[in-house]
């Protein structure tokens, strides 16, 4: 039975020692510096490959695993198919509870709880952004994420004239640079088709 530790923050900004400082009796650590929302994490994963039958993944908090209930679902039912069980720091204990299905239901109902408080709060956070974005706006302060391209620009149009030329995004994207996403959204504004 080994305990293995994860952490993470939002962004390269923060700092992990709180956490880290909380998970100093694990034998392995993970951390990722990028946001919960998204599943992109590469020693959460690494972190999940890791784990083996026995052990015991240990986070400060529950939405430092991720902010939405589907998320941290998942993540949980990974930790549980390997055979590893979940410990939450800041989580009551349930160690005084001599029945072993008893603790993992109460232990269970919590962390839903948990759960759902991840969620809600992930919800308002963005429900206080979009009134602060209006606001904003209504004062004629947000100007909105500049666009990193105009139509003119060298590399865009370069990127265009692959795509028409029988190029795939893919070949653009390793080709010019430019996320596939990003090509995608200046296709439709500028309205680039292949004949």
């Amino acid at each position: 039975m080994t305990k293995i530790g994860y952490a993470r923050v939002s962004s390269k900004e923060q700092n992990l020692d709180r956490q880290l400082q909380a998970l100093e009796s694990v034998s392995k650590v993970f951390s990722d510096k990028v946001s919960g929302a998204t599943t992109e994490r590469p020693q959460l994963q690494a972190m999940l490959d890791y784990i083996r039958e026995g052990d015991i993944v240990v986070v400060a908090e529950l939405d430092r695993l991720g902010r939405n209930n589907k998320d941290l679902t998942d993540i949980m039912n990974a930790i549980q198919q390997k055979g590893s069980t979940l410990e939450v720091l800041n989580l009551p204990s349930m160690s005084g509870i001599e029945d072993d299905n008893l603790r993992r239901l109460i232990n269970n109902l919590v962390i839903e709880l948990y759960k759902y408080q991840a969620e809600s709060e992930r919800k308002r956070i963005k429900e206080r952004q979009a009134q602060g974005i209006v606001l904003a706006k209504e004062k004629g302060k947000f100007k909105g994420g500049k666009p990193k391209f105009t139509e003119n620009d060298p590399r865009l149009q370069l990127a265009f004239k692959l795509y028409i030329e029988g190029e795939t995004e893919k070949d653009v994207e390793r080709q010019i640079g430019i996320n596939r996403r990003t090509f995608q959204r200046y296709r439709q504004k500028y309205n680039i088709h292949r004949k």
